[in-house]
């Protein structure tokens, strides 16, 4: 859904800029001049002494009282939508993975299970009191990312080690997979001091 809502926003996004940019280049190259043809009424680039935005246009609605209003909230609006497709992109997350079946045909994994599983082999390794992980890329070259809470008493070189020659693994060769490349987060759990009486 996200990859579609993106190309349709790119797509129009670049028809308007073509449009726009199109016409001030006729304009500025006097080509409607030069080739005998008319631009719209409303269309404010009609030659190349032309401005983008004259006198007129910058202070006609300065003295109205709900000129400003709009703009504000035009542009926070604008703001909004802007920051939530920002994190749309950052919260992708893989929903398959194309795993080949040996016979020719490609199967899918779920990526959520791929997830679960991961998360399940991390916590059990000594040190790890808690494991998160998720499944990014593409279906056919998957990537994960790792968050781990250790205790105090873990070893972060050796956990590291075990996370990547064992649970890693394990879900890279489950799947199929050439390879897993994988990011991991490692944070240690913070303990309150205790009173001694």
């Amino acid at each position: 859904m996200l990859k579609t809502v993106n190309r349709v926003l790119l797509g129009l996004l670049g028809l308007g800029l073509f449009a726009l940019g199109g016409g001030v280049l006729l304009g500025g190259l006097d080509l409607p001049r030069r080739w005998d043809f008319g631009m719209p009424g409303w269309w404010p680039f009609r030659g190349p002494d032309d401005v983008v935005l004259g006198t007129e246009g910058r202070t006609r609605w300065r003295e109205e009282g709900w000129w400003w209003p709009t703009v504000i909230a035009v542009l926070a609006v604008l703001l909004v939508l802007l920051l939530w497709w920002l994190l749309a992109q950052r919260r992708r997350r893989l929903g398959g993975v194309l795993v080949d079946s040996g016979d020719g045909a490609a199967a899918r994994l779920d990526g959520g299970t791929l997830e679960d599983v991961i998360e399940e082999e991390a916590q059990a390794l000594d040190g790890v009191s808690g494991a998160h992980a998720r499944l990014t890329g593409r279906s056919s070259a998957p990537a994960a990312r790792v968050r781990l809470l250790l205790e105090p008493h873990a070893d972060p070189a050796w956990t590291l080690g075990r996370l990547s020659r064992e649970t890693l693994t394990h879900a890279r060769d489950s799947a199929g997979l050439d390879r897993l490349p994988s990011k991991v987060r490692l944070k240690e759990v913070r303990h309150r001091a205790r009173r001694v009486g």
